[in-house]
Order: C-alpha cells, then sequence, then structure tokens
C-alpha cells in the first residue's frame, strides 16, 4: 500500500491510500504524524468568499463589458454620453445612454430616443436624446427634452432616429474625462497592491 498525501495553498492537505483495493481518500493523521511544516492550512472561510466575490464580479463584469462591445460592433446596441442636462432629472450630464436600432424597438409616444438633429438645408448638427411626446413615424415625431420648456423645432422622422434608450448608467461618462480617468486608474493600481499584498499573506 502506498500513502500519497499533496499539499497546496487553496485546498489545504490531501491524502489518498493506494491499494490493491483501488484508491480511496483518508485523513493522513490516522496512519503517519505530518510535521508541522508540511501542512498547509486551508484558508478561513472569510477569505475563501472574499476571493470567490471578486472573481465572481470580475468575470461578470468582464462578460458584459466584452457582450456589450461585440453587440456595439454589430451594431445591436450603442452607447452615448450626455452632455447636456436637458432631460434631467431623468437623465443628467455624464449620464451613458444604452440605446438599440429601432429596427428593434420602434419608437412611440414615452419613449426616449437619440436622433440626429439637422439644419434648415439638411445638413447634421449633433445628437440629441430626447423624449416622444406626439407625432408619429410618418409625419415625424414631436420630440422634447424633460427639462425643456417646449418641444424641439425639428420633427425627426424613423430614419433620422438612431436609437432607441433601453437604460442609463449614471456617472459613468464622466470617467471620459482624463484627470478622473488617472485617478480612477491610480486608484485601481493601489487596490491591486493592497490585494497582492493580502493574497501574500494568505
Amino acid at each position: 500500500m502506498t500513502l500519497l498525501t499533496l499539499s497546496s495553498k487553496n485546498r489545504g492537505e490531501e491524502t489518498v491510500l493506494i491499494s490493491k483495493l483501488g484508491i480511496k481518500r483518508v485523513d493522513s493523521n490516522l496512519y503517519v504524524a505530518a510535521p508541522k511544516e508540511r501542512i498547509v492550512p486551508k484558508k478561513s472561510r472569510a477569505k475563501r468568499f472574499l476571493r470567490f466575490t471578486s472573481l465572481f464580479f470580475g468575470w461578470t463584469l468582464a462578460s458584459l463589458v466584452l457582450s456589450f462591445v461585440a453587440f456595439d460592433v454589430a451594431g445591436v446596441t450603442q452607447a452615448r454620453v450626455v452632455l447636456t442636462s436637458s432631460m434631467a432629472p431623468t437623465i443628467d450630464p455624464g449620464d451613458v445612454v444604452i440605446s438599440v436600432s429601432p429596427n428593434q424597438i420602434s419608437p412611440h409616444k414615452g419613449k426616449i430616443v437619440t436622433y440626429i438633429g439637422r439644419r434648415l438645408d439638411g445638413s447634421p448638427v449633433a445628437l440629441f436624446t430626447h423624449r416622444i411626446i406626439g407625432g408619429d413615424a410618418k409625419g415625424g415625431f414631436v420630440v422634447k427634452g424633460d427639462a425643456n420648456p417646449s418641444p424641439d423645432t425639428q420633427k425627426p422622422t424613423t430614419k433620422d432616429i438612431t436609437g432607441v434608450v433601453l437604460f442609463t448608467i449614471p456617472w459613468l461618462g464622466k470617467l471620459t474625462n482624463p484627470h478622473t480617468l488617472i485617478l480612477v486608474l491610480l486608484a485601481g493600481f493601489g487596490l491591486w497592491l493592497i490585494w497582492d499584498a493580502f493574497r501574500g499573506e494568505a
């Protein structure tokens, strides 16, 4: 018979007994007295839970980001940073609106849409994200910012609408500011150093 013991930082110590009858997991203390330096104690429940939680949220966030990038490249969704307060308090400056093509969701009264604003000669000016308060796809929609006193002059048709808003991510657009982005990166690097030191002590 052979007694085989393996030690690791993640799983502690495990022992198996190999004999003619097969392989069986056993408690090594029942057979030999293991030296203290060989035994690697298992991590505490709190540390295991913290590690599992961080990995879970990390992979979940990475999956969501990659999925959104794929959908954005395919033209299914799009993201836009709102720069003005015309839709406050529903959408504030610095919020990111996530929208889908009007082919996926039909624009109608009550929906918030992003459309191409045009001059009188038809040339594009900018993108506006406002709410539909009337009109129709044939004659043009009546759109208005929630915070604006009156509707927009232009009545965008379906061809002018680039997206129908699904949801809003507050404050995310403010990270596009270089100063804020540098602070976030430095904070992330500091947290990584703390986490690395924490792992080293585990």
